[in-house]
Order: structure tokens, then C-alpha cells, then sequence
């Protein structure tokens, strides 16, 4: 005798999230020499922005320094904003309730 197995897949629920489309976009000298800068905005109120820049080039010392922010809502309708830079120091965000 073989056992039967019966497997039921739950009913899909319709999607709590809107379609999300980007609204606005910029990208500047983006080829990986030099650094870089890119921004974008999208239709539910998140928002990034980052640049890139060599310090200390042709040294020991050179490392990349990234500056930038980000933006975003959380579901309670709050909205927050994390501003950071990243260096050889280590990242170092600052938080903000908008």
C-alpha cells in the first residue's frame, strides 16, 4: 500500500503595497573612477541620495568617502530620515523623525 499525501496552498490575499514607480532619477560620472553620485525619488515617499569621492588619491592613505541620505515612511505615516557618511572612520548616521 502506497500513503497519499494531500498538500492545500492558502488563498492568495490581495497585495497590502501599492505599485511603486520611480519619479524622479539622476546618476553623474557613475563609471567607478573619481567617485560617483546617483539620487532617486519614488511615488511612495522614499527618497536616496549618495556621493562618492576619492580622498588621499595616488597615497596610502587614499580610501572613498560616501555621503548620503535616505528617506522613508513607515506604516504608522511616520517619516524618517537617515543622513550618513562612510570612511575610513567607520559609517556614522544621524537619524531624523521628520
Amino acid at each position: 500500500m502506497h500513503p497519499i499525501f494531500a498538500c492545500a496552498a492558502a488563498p492568495q490575499q490581495p497585495s497590502q503595497y501599492a505599485s511603486i514607480t520611480i519619479t524622479k532619477q539622476e546618476e553623474n560620472n557613475n563609471i567607478g573612477v573619481d567617485g560617483y553620485h546617483y539620487s532617486y525619488e519614488q511615488s511612495d515617499g522614499h527618497k536616496k541620495e549618495e556621493t562618492a569621492v576619492i580622498t588621499n588619491q595616488g597615497t596610502e592613505d587614499e580610501a572613498l568617502e560616501v555621503t548620503g541620505s535616505f528617506q522613508y515612511q513607515t506604516p504608522d505615516g511616520k517619516t524618517y530620515r537617515v543622513d550618513y557618511k562612510a570612511d575610513k572612520d567607520g559609517f556614522h548616521p544621524t537619524i531624523t523623525l521628520l
